[in-house]
């Protein structure tokens, strides 16, 4: 019988390391690529974007993969081995012709662990809409663990986080082969070409409120591009001290928020929590462009922590319906849809227009930040009120689960 404990300490294990490797380079890399590097607005926002494009190209492929083939465990340790490599390589470049493309193999091997992270996760819990958020809190830790660690041994603006990531992704290669397995599903059916490539995903598209939330959830990275891609290099521009260490504040939140969503979502339903999680993002974003323009420090120390509980009850629950609405078979794809969604199509379109509103309102290397933060703020306002009108989880509730029904006849059927 599964020891259900040692599980959920492994998988909280895994959750930690994931997260440990991407908060190592990810936060400060805007500090570095413009103080150190003196790459352009767009060029930092191009860099950030890897992530977006490695989001839209890679979790279908390797869903794919891990849903058919080979075990999902397998594919992340293969995955971070290369990444190492590739994270090593580039703490040694410094023109940006030659970084962008490696930064975007290097994300196209990162950003497909992410969903096999959460599906791992999801296949080894009894009750995942109560235990996931648990598993999920010790990926809080290990970003905020990856923060302070680089703050504290003052390498911002160093390309030293590269090589903490890099060593951290050999570590996570060993925990991957060490966690519970996650064995394709067989089936003997046979599978036309998109199928085989996991664009199967998209049928589930065909229930109404899962393409709402879909469209929502991109839109909404979109402004949290914004946050992702110059919080640190504002908040060293305007002379705050350990920036990255203040930025984990928002995971210290995250922490607190992952303990207490189970009773919050049971409450507010997807559509509370999502739509709570972008209004409190609108406070966020409003905050930092009051503090750009009276110069009161203190403003961006209460907007971090928002970030925390936006990035919960936003992220968790849109994992969560996606797991709900999927067929077992179909489950690290559908993951991977949202993750195109989210980090893929909308941080993408994301870091394009926040590298471009960042350079309009930069002359001569004096950031205009009140202006720059007035985008997302008013950004996030419209989809706000756009998600709340049309996204109708309750009254779609019945309909629904006769759409869901129907749509798992014709997958299996196909």
């Amino acid at each position: 019988m599964m020891d259900f404990s040692k599980v959920k300490c492994k998988l909280s294990f895994m959750m930690f390391v994931q997260f440990f490797i991407w908060g190592s380079w990810y936060v400060t890399m805007g500090t570095y690529l413009g103080q150190t590097l003196n790459f352009s607005g767009v060029q930092i926002g191009l860099a950030y974007g890897t992530v977006a494009i490695a989001s839209m190209i890679s979790p279908f492929i390797v869903g794919m993969i891990a849903d058919r083939f080979f075990s999902a465990n397998h594919v992340m340790a293969f995955l971070n081995i290369i990444g190492a490599g590739l994270l090593v390589w580039l703490s040694t470049i410094d023109n940006f012709s030659l970084f962008f493309p490696v930064l975007i193999i290097y994300s196209i091997c990162y950003m497909p662990t992410t969903a096999l992270c959460n599906s791992i996760s999801f296949s080894n819990l009894k009750d995942p809409g109560k235990e996931f958020s648990r598993i999920r809190l010790l990926g809080s830790l290990g970003w905020i663990g990856a923060c302070v660690m680089v703050s504290a041994l003052n390498i911002e603006h160093l390309s030293s986080p590269f090589l903490v990531a890099a060593f951290s992704s050999v570590v996570g290669a060993g925990i991957a082969l060490w966690l519970p397995r996650n064995t394709p599903v067989k089936n003997a059916e046979k599978k036309t070409i998109l199928q085989t490539l996991g664009f199967d995903a998209f049928k589930l598209t065909k229930q109404r409120s899962f393409t709402i939330l879909l469209i929502f959830s991109a839109l909404t990275c979109m402004p949290l591009a914004f946050y992702d891609s110059f919080t640190n290099l504002f908040m060293n521009n305007t002379n705050i001290n350990n920036a990255a260490a203040a930025m984990s504040l928002g995971q210290v939140a995250e922490i607190c928020f992952l303990f207490t969503f189970p009773f919050f979502f049971k409450k507010l339903k997807y559509k509370g929590c999502i739509g709570t999680a972008i209004f409190i993002w609108i406070i966020l974003y409003g905050l930092l462009a009051l503090s750009a323009a009276t110069g009161i420090k203190a403003l961006v120390y209460f907007a971090l922590p928002l970030h925390g509980f936006c990035f919960t009850f936003f992220f968790v629950a849109g994992q969560l319906y996606v797991d709900e609405k999927s067929p077992e078979y179909l489950r690290n794809s559908a993951q991977g849809l949202i993750t195109f969604a989210t980090y893929g199509a909308g941080k993408y379109f994301g870091t394009l227009i926040a590298g471009s509103v960042v350079d309009r309102y930069t002359v001569d290397g004096t950031y205009s930040w009140d202006m720059i933060w007035s985008f997302p703020c008013i950004f996030a306002c419209l989809i706000f009120v756009g998600f709340m009108l049309l996204f109708k989880e309750q009254n779609a509730k019945v309909a629904e689960n006769v759409e869901e029904n129907e749509l798992i006849l014709n997958l299996r059927s196909e």
